[in-house]
């Protein structure tokens, strides 16, 4: 049993210079390939759940999917709900057996997400697992527009909420899907300065490769959500499975077929955080 918590992992991390990927995770065959990329090179993986798994696969399915992806391996795995909304469904998840969860209360005037992600890191600490909050709001490519991690409310959300982690806006957007202009380094630098509480990107696929692994290395950024870049990937070798077999019928088959090209996408993503720049 490999299983850890974001708390044990980050700190290593954070301890050793480097960062620890946060993989979104959208089923049994991207989660497994995930898995096998963290043994393969010997180091921590996050195995995310966010609100597009959550919405087709129950929550006590994915954390024994995980669990059971955790006890095959030696490497330490962290079974994350991501980007969890409301506290019943935080709940559930610590009650099914996730490590870690994240309150999103980044939409809330921030009185009421200081006090609503206090409650959830609670009742995690409690349980004996993480929490993770968000402090700023990251947007979306083409949807939300984001609103800057202020330095001060950062401080604040740290000090009231009790959180093993926060997700911070510095420049980073979810679902980009090509390399954005890079994170405000400024403002990183004045976060960290004002906490010692392990910092987060959230849209790390946007982020340029050469600029994750430097802040990896040097900032208290100790992981990286990346979620999009790795969707890309999968669509691209399902594309040209099914074109190198155009009769291929067989879900389970088309699928294992995918695995390694992912598994080896995923490498790539982990070596970037873990390797000197």
């Amino acid at each position: 049993m490999t299983r850890a918590t974001l708390s044990e992992v980050l700190i290593l991390a954070r301890a050793e210079g480097r960062a620890v990927a946060g993989l979104v995770c959208l089923g049994w065959e991207d989660a497994r390939a995930y898995r096998d990329a963290a043994q393969a090179l010997g180091v921590p993986v996050i195995l995310q759940a966010g609100p597009g798994c959550r919405a087709h696969t129950p929550i006590p399915v994915l954390a024994e999917m995980f669990r059971t992806l955790a006890e095959e391996c030696d490497v330490p795995v962290v079974a994350h709900l991501d980007h969890g909304y409301a506290a019943d469904e935080c709940r559930a998840a610590i009650a099914a057996g996730f490590t870690s969860v994240m309150f999103d209360g980044s939409s809330l005037p921030l009185d009421e997400n200081i006090a609503r992600t206090a409650e959830i890191a609670a009742m995690a600490h409690d349980a004996g697992i993480s929490c993770e909050g968000e402090i700023g709001f990251v947007g979306y490519a083409a949807g939300a527009e984001s609103r800057g991690t202020d330095p001060g409310e950062a401080a604040r959300f740290a000090a009231e909420t009790g959180v093993d982690a926060m997700a911070v806006s510095v420049g980073n957007l979810h679902l980009r899907t090509e390399a954005g202009p890079g994170l405000d380094e400024d403002r990183i630098a004045a976060i960290a300065a004002v906490t010692e509480v392990p910092l987060v990107i959230h849209g790390g696929s946007g982020v340029p490769h050469a600029q994750r692994a430097r802040l990896a290395r040097d900032t208290a950024i100790c992981k990286f959500n990346i979620g999009t870049e790795l969707r890309q990937s999968f669509g691209t070798a399902l594309r040209q499975v099914l074109a190198d077999d155009p009769e291929a019928f067989d879900r389970a088959a088309i699928l294992s077929a995918v695995e390694p090209s992912l598994r080896d996408a995923a490498m790539a993503v982990l070596r970037s955080l873990e390797a000197p720049c």
